[in-house]
């Protein structure tokens, strides 16, 4: 019997690109074993002194746009909560409380991104989307929230640096639009050895250089 590939899914719920990820992920399924992996993307970006797509007005619509195409695209079930971003850490660390499959996050994202719920302000709804009772108090225990703290700066040691990610061996691949990507490199382990992958850590960038 073959055992396959571990893959480590590293997400938050604020992330709409998760969900399109999620969507798309039958055709990885069927060679990887996808590992769920709950970080809070606003603390990741504060590790690494970055700032998110929602946070750059330039960006924010033309992401947000994206994302309406790509689901159209997948023919998918799609709609902002009416606030974006929203806050997460109350979800993330039920989540995590509740050591979430996959199965329980296709719950918990078309819950937020199939209906366009926000899972902060609609909290019962959401516990309700995932399984839970309804009356579930957001998780106040220390050791789940150290333990969401612990998976962040984890995911940012491993080189994580946004949402959705797929960490293989210890190569890290960043959104939706890596899985052809992810396939290409199950058939080619070898990639990132070669000449013009490793001649790229050699481009000198003039906004940091001294």
């Amino acid at each position: 019997m073959n055992m396959k590939l571990k893959a480590y899914f590293y997400y938050d719920i604020i992330s709409p690109y998760a969900y399109l990820f999620l969507k798309s992920r039958k055709i990885l399924e069927d060679k990887l074993q996808l590992i769920p992996v709950p970080i809070f993307f606003p603390g990741l970006l504060r590790l690494q002194d970055n700032r998110g797509p929602a946070e750059v007005s330039e960006k924010r619509i033309y992401t947000y746009q994206f994302c309406v195409w790509k689901a159209q695209k997948l023919n998918l079930s799609f709609q902002f909560p009416k606030r974006h971003p929203f806050a997460s850490a109350p979800a993330q660390r039920l989540l995590l409380q509740n050591n979430a499959d996959l199965a329980m996050l296709d719950k918990a994202f078309d819950f937020v991104w199939g209906q366009g719920h926000d899972p902060e302000l609609e909290w019962e709804g959401f516990c309700v989307a995932i399984g839970l009772p309804k009356n579930t108090p957001k998780p106040q225990d220390e050791n789940i929230k150290k333990a969401l703290i612990e998976s962040t700066q984890t995911a940012a040691n491993h080189g994580v640096f946004g949402v959705p990610s797929i960490r293989i061996d210890q190569q890290i691949f960043w959104g939706v639009d890596s899985i052809d990507w992810i396939l290409e490199y199950l058939t080619k382990p070898e990639m990132f050895s070669e000449k013009e992958y490793q001649e790229v850590h050699s481009i000198i960038n003039p906004l940091i250089e001294k």
